[in-house]
């Protein structure tokens, strides 16, 4: 297959942004004070869709595997901590000035002429020097602010892993291999100007972090890569909307053997979803040098030391929630009118199913509660009894709703509700008794339709 070379969905950064806002997803932070750059507020669905992601992500990384185990490490660290993993030293972004309009452009993100020429892209005014700038938060912790106390929010989730490895090995017994999962929120000093959510100041990574003997490192490196690969094609995601990037020998990082980036085709164009990276053995013998603590993994069967190779995924949870709007955004033609449509896989769609009684009159409303309460237990329900049933289920396309439950007239005569599918608008009468098994089972077995299907 021929790789795209331009994006092919319905879907624009300003629809992106206009929907996430009308629906709730998600909001500018702080915007009655005219908004803080770099931060964003999600709102009822954007916390719903942004839980599913995670708790996707999770049961893949932990509940189905033996050998790896959760953890929620601090955000504050020791600020040696920092020092050990180069952040302190090489954590930086070069970046210009404009004298003119005061806009502040990483070097790197500019066009080469303007750079050279020291001219503004924005203004046409003139441009500072490059300097180099920290990326890392930093702050101080204590009454007295004489330089004693300082410490950093954290830029990366990764070292509250690295430095936890040895007390999980000793409380829970791991042999190698064996992973560690964590979900958490970093912050990056980002100067961050557009695409949405996409890099933000604060932001959250879905990162596990595998210990291998040192020599089995590229094996396990490549069976991660497609374990990896195979996530996003479970959760339905345009396949040919991905792609892998190595690095290079000029990208990878100081502590990389091998890196491998999870690229998706946004809108914007080819961008960073994930990265798999083979990250040797330095993070753990930095930490060993600067803690004066042995991080060596000692073999009970054999008595061999070593200090682990790591085979790194990590994802950006916020990242990915704007992958899957935009993969998920669909417009067509209904009836001489256009359905905007989330396309959500079941298991992620923030509202899995929403009842809406046909009338609110003539008890339809009480038996639609009654059949919500029944449902709410095992799904994540809706209500909506304002309007049109026909606007009622545009409503519900928009917010990514699988399947709508509507209780009419016949309901009371023989308990059976029109299931309605989101993707097919196709509908079916079902028996309340079986609604909540005839749900179970569609979850399980969703398929995104073919565009030749819809």
């Amino acid at each position: 297959m021929a790789e795209l070379t331009e994006y092919t969905g319905k879907a624009t950064m300003e629809k992106i942004v206009s929907l996430a806002k009308r629906r709730g997803f998600v909001f500018q932070s702080s915007e009655i004070y005219g908004g803080q750059s770099g931060a964003w507020d999600y709102g009822p669905l954007g916390i719903e869709l942004k839980n599913r992601i995670a708790q996707v992500w999770w049961r893949e990384m932990t509940q189905l595997h033996d050998n790896i185990v959760g953890l929620d490490a601090a955000i504050l660290m020791h600020p040696r901590t920092w020092e050990a993993s180069g952040h302190v030293e090489n954590f930086t972004d070069p970046l210009v000035d404009c004298k003119a309009c005061k806009s502040r452009f990483r070097a790197d993100q500019i066009p080469p002429e303007n750079l050279e020429k020291k001219v503004c892209p924005d203004c046409g005014g003139g441009l500072t020097d490059t300097r180099k700038f920290n990326l890392m938060f930093k702050s101080n912790i204590g009454p007295i602010d004489d330089g004693s106390g300082v410490i950093y929010l954290r830029p990366e989730t990764a070292q509250g892993i690295y430095v936890n490895y040895k007390n999980i090995i000793q409380s829970n017994r791991m042999k190698i291999p064996f992973g560690i999962a964590q979900i958490g929120k970093a912050f990056r000093n980002e100067i961050v100007t557009k695409h949405f959510i996409f890099r933000s100041c604060e932001f959250e990574q879905m990162e596990m972090q595998f210990f291998v003997k040192p020599g089995s490192d590229e094996e396990w490196f490549e069976q991660w890569r497609k374990a990896r690969w195979a996530y996003y094609e479970g959760l339905g995601v345009k396949m040919d909307h991905l792609r892998w990037h190595r690095h290079g020998v000029d990208e990878l990082a100081h502590y990389a053997k091998d890196a491998y980036d999870i690229q998706y085709l946004f809108p914007m164009g080819w961008q960073e979803l994930e990265g798999v990276h083979n990250r040797t053995n330095f993070d753990l013998t930095r930490h060993s040098e600067y803690s004066g603590k042995d991080l060596q993994y000692i073999d009970q069967e054999s008595n061999e030391r070593y200090i682990p190779f790591i085979i790194e995924t990590s994802a950006g949870l916020t990242r990915n929630l704007l992958m899957i709007l935009c993969d998920a955004y669909d417009e067509e033609e209904v009836e001489g009118e256009t359905r905007t449509v989330l396309r959500f896989h079941p298991r992620l769609a923030p509202v899995t199913v929403a009842v809406l009684p046909l009338m609110k009159k003539d008890g339809l409303a009480e038996i639609a509660e009654a059949i919500r309460a029944g449902l709410r237990e095992d799904f994540a329900t809706g209500f909506d009894l304002s309007g049109a049933i026909g606007r009622r289920y545009r409503r519900q396309d928009e917010a990514g709703t699988p399947f709508c439950v509507t209780i009419d007239y016949e309901t009371k005569e023989d308990n059976t509700v029109t299931l309605r599918y989101r993707d097919s608008m196709k509908q079916e009468r079902v028996h309340r008794d079986q609604l909540a098994a005839k749900l179970t089972a569609e979850i399980r077995g969703y398929k995104r339709l073919a565009v030749s299907e819809i």
